[in-house]
């Protein structure tokens, strides 16, 4: 009597076939035989020559300048004078910090709710100001002791004795700002932001696309830094200045971007394009930037006409990601500056 330990598993035999087998149908001959020629990097859509290929093709067929226009938008036909909310806000009350910033968010003539002074403040020039132009909006002026003022600004913010108490920020529509620069016979130079979670790069990035002639920043809704108070302090108030745009969705708004006539150029470390050679400065642009440590996302990498890089000395790894905003957009205007 075999032993149960001894007995074959159910399943476990190998069953011997009968008859004759059925062949490949010829298969395995096709495999031997090869596949197609691989396509060139030029006729490869998602290739970084492939790319440029398309990208010179749409600038040629637009008689070597690009059509800002392109398909007219919700707003091409009355645009108005400033870009509508998309309806998403922060979900408290901003505090903007600092004398300059405070001036400039007073001057450009923020909505705001109080102004608060520090008791035996130092009056300046500024301070003066700040106070005029509160008093001129009818804006409450509350004088509280600097041990509240640390608690309302936070305890690592440098507010100079003045802060000043902002509802939350509105976000413009990307398309809406798009048709909007149109309207005003503007060529278009937006910087869009995949990833960037620091509110100083934030602030600072918006400062550069104020300098350089830019008309706006937009930012993702998700996985991304919103107009924070740290951001406004940064940008000095240029904040106050150039409007932020919020994007559902990044990679549709940058292919809706490119239906309109604008070039997408990704700004990367290992672009396949160097920046003093970039030759659609002088076309409408929006320009990506990436994190400083993950850099452009896939999708978006894949979306840009261009992958730009900026050249640098081997002994630094990468540039902050305001830094090479900076550099970039100095770069795109100075080439504007020569051919208008």
């Amino acid at each position: 009597m075999k032993s149960p330990a001894n007995k074959p598993r159910a399943g476990a035999v190998r069953k011997a076939r009968k008859g004759p087998q059925v062949g490949s149908g010829g298969q395995g001959r096709q495999a031997l035989e090869g596949k197609k020629p691989t396509p060139k990097a030029v006729d490869r859509p998602y290739h970084p020559a492939g790319k440029r290929k398309a990208a010179q093709e749409r600038y040629e067929a637009a008689g070597g300048r690009a059509n800002p226009g392109g398909k007219p938008g919700k707003a091409a036909g009355a645009p108005s004078s400033r870009p509508r909310s998309r309806g998403k806000t922060s979900d408290e009350s901003e505090v903007v910090t600092g004398r300059n910033s405070v001036v400039e968010a007073l001057r450009a003539k923020i909505p705001a709710t109080a102004l608060y002074v520090a008791t035996r403040i130092e009056v300046d020039e500024r301070v003066k100001e700040a106070l005029k132009l509160a008093n001129d909006r009818g804006l409450p002026v509350l004088e509280v002791m600097r041990p509240e003022l640390d608690r309302l600004a936070g305890f690592d913010s440098v507010h100079q004795g003045l802060a000043l108490k902002v509802p939350p920020y509105e976000y413009a529509e990307p398309l809406e700002l798009l048709d909007l620069t149109i309207s005003r016979g503007k060529k278009p130079l937006f910087v869009a932001l995949d990833g960037i979670t620091d509110p100083r790069n934030l602030g600072a990035i918006i400062r550069s696309v104020a300098a350089f002639g830019g008309q706006g920043v937009i930012v993702p809704q998700r996985r991304s830094v919103g107009l924070t108070a740290s951001a406004w302090k940064t940008s000095a108030g240029a904040a106050a200045r150039t409007p932020v745009a919020m994007a559902g969705n990044l990679t549709r708004t940058i292919k809706e971007f490119q239906q309109r006539g604008v070039f997408v150029l990704g700004l990367d470390g290992g672009g396949d394009v160097s920046l003093p050679e970039l030759q659609l400065a002088n076309e409408p642009v929006m320009l990506v930037i990436g994190s400083e440590g993950k850099g452009l996302s896939r999708l978006v990498t894949e979306s840009c006409d261009a992958v730009v890089s900026i050249p640098i000395s081997a002994a630094t790894e990468s540039l902050n990601a305001g830094i090479a905003a900076s550099v970039a957009l100095y770069e795109i205007a100075k080439r504007r500056a020569v051919t208008p």
